[in-house]
């Protein structure tokens, strides 16, 4: 029976990362990816350890399963983070601070969304209600202003 319930918890974690999206912190790599598989860019500028609608907004709508999927198929994700307890590579925190100075963030969460060039297509600034759907709207609309290839 272990072995059966050892099997069952593979296939489901593999699963669940084969249809997850992934959050990256290479900007430049990400518009990369963006391009070649004609993507939109979700910036998520966020206090990860600090930032209470942060939080809040990971844990109902980043981290459910409608965002994820839709993400994994739509768009290529970045996270900016500004962290107060964990400290970030000194290159990751400069790449953070010249991305936050470029697309003037001034609070936490912002959300960026880009196109395979890195032009912003629009933004949503804290926590938003409604959870996953409601982003994923935001997402389309900013997904409609983006040039086709």
């Amino acid at each position: 029976m272990n072995r059966t319930l050892l099997a069952c918890l593979a296939m489901l974690t593999l699963a669940l990362s084969t249809s997850a999206a992934e959050w990256r912190t290479d900007f430049e790599a990400a518009k990369s990816e963006a391009k070649k598989d004609s993507k939109i860019i979700v910036m998520n500028f966020t206090g990860s350890d600090w930032c209470g609608f942060c939080i809040k907004m990971k844990k109902d709508t980043l981290d459910m399963k409608a965002f994820t999927d839709y993400a994994a198929k739509n768009a290529v994700l970045v996270e900016v983070d500004f962290p107060s307890r964990k400290k970030l590579p000194a290159a990751q925190a400069k790449a953070n601070d010249a991305l936050r100075k470029k697309f003037e963030v001034e609070g936490y969460p912002t959300f960026v969304f880009t196109d395979a060039a890195g032009k912003e297509l629009g933004r949503h600034v804290g926590y938003l209600q409604g959870g996953p759907l409601a982003f994923i709207d935001r997402l389309e609309k900013a997904k409609g202003k983006a040039k086709t290839p």
